[in-house]
C-alpha cells in the first residue's frame, strides 16, 4: 500500500508519500482552512501515487476525526469530510502522536514539540496517547504560551531557551519518562538540549504516519508500535543517545550542545 503523509503545522503543511525520499511542502499560517489544506496538497503531490493518506492534525482527535479548532490555523477543521475530500482511506491522528510513533525506541518515552505551540505525546510499551500539556497553567499564562512561538517573539532566544529547560525538568518530574524526545522547527533554536533528552528528526512525523497504516482499529483503539532490543536503546540519534535509566534526582551538570545535529533537523 502507498500512503500520502500529510503533517499539518502552524507555518508549513509538509506530505511525503511511500517511495518518495523528499519531501514537500506550502506555506500555512493562521487563517488556513481544511479546504485550503485539501487544495494545497491536492496542488503539490503532482505524479505521486497512493492509495491511503495519514493526516498528523495539531489539535485533540477522536475517532479520526478532529473534535476541537487548532489554535493556530483557520476555523472549519470540526465537521470537515477529509475521506470524501481526499478520495481515499484516511486516518488522522494528532500531530505530535504521529511524530512519536516515529521517533519511538521502546519503554516509556515522552515527546515534546517545539513549533508554533508545544505539542506532547507520552508512548509507554508501544502504546501511543496524545497530550495536551502545553494548555496546562505555567506562570503567568501556559506551557505553550512560554515555550511556542508567541513564547520566544515575546520573551526573546535567552529567555525562551530558559523556559524550555525549567518545563522539560518539570515534564521529566512529573512523568518519569525513560527516554524524551525533543522535535518541532524551533528545536534547532535551542543552544543547549536539557539534560535527559535527545532531538528527534521532523522526518519522525513521516515515520509515524507510515506505521498508522500498520496498526489495527481507529483511533481509541491503543497505536502500536515496535520495539527495538535493549541493544539498541543506546544507539545515539542526530549525535545524542538515547536516556533510558533517566535519574530523576540528580539530573546530569553537562548538557551537549545542538552544534553537529541542525542539519539533521
Amino acid at each position: 500500500m502507498k500512503v500520502l503523509v500529510i503533517d499539518v503545522g502552524g507555518t508549513h503543511v509538509k506530505i511525503l508519500a511511500t517511495g518518495q525520499t523528499t519531501a514537500r511542502e506550502f506555506p500555512s499560517g493562521p487563517k488556513m482552512t481544511p479546504q485550503q489544506m485539501v487544495s494545497g496538497v491536492k496542488r503539490i503531490v503532482g505524479t505521486w501515487e497512493y492509495d491511503a493518506v495519514s493526516i498528523g492534525y495539531p489539535g485533540a482527535v477522536l475517532h479520526n476525526r478532529p473534535i476541537a479548532e487548532p489554535n493556530n490555523l483557520g476555523r472549519g477543521w470540526v465537521g470537515f469530510d477529509f475521506r470524501a475530500a481526499f478520495r481515499r482511506p484516511l486516518k488522522i491522528i494528532n500531530d505530535a502522536a504521529m511524530q512519536a510513533l516515529g521517533s519511538y525506541k521502546g519503554g516509556k518515552m515522552l515527546f515534546l514539540g517545539l513549533g508554533t505551540g508545544l505539542g506532547s505525546a507520552f508512548v509507554v510499551n508501544g502504546i501511543v496517547e496524545p497530550m495536551e500539556l502545553g494548555h496546562l497553567p505555567y506562570k503567568k499564562g501556559t506551557y505553550e504560551s512560554y515555550v511556542g512561538l508567541a513564547g520566544l517573539e515575546k520573551h526573546g532566544k535567552k529567555k525562551w531557551r530558559r523556559h524550555v529547560k525549567d518545563v522539560v525538568a518539570r515534564m521529566i518530574a512529573a512523568l518519569e519518562p525513560d527516554d524524551v524526545v525533543l522535535g518541532g522547527g524551533n528545536v534547532r533554536k535551542l543552544k543547549e538540549i536539557p539534560p535527559h533528552c535527545r532531538v528527534g528528526d521532523n522526518a519522525n512525523a513521516f515515520a509515524g504516519g507510515f506505521k498508522l497504516w500498520e496498526q489495527d482499529g481507529n483511533q481509541r483503539t491503543p497505536l502500536r508500535v515496535g520495539t527495538v532490543s535493549a541493544k539498541h536503546n543506546g544507539r545515539k540519534e542526530n549525535g545524542h543517545g538515547s536516556t533510558r535509566g533517566i535519574n530523576h534526582r540528580k539530573p546530569g551538570r553537562q548538557t551537549p550542545s545542538l552544534e553537529g545535529s541542525r542539519s539533521s533537523l
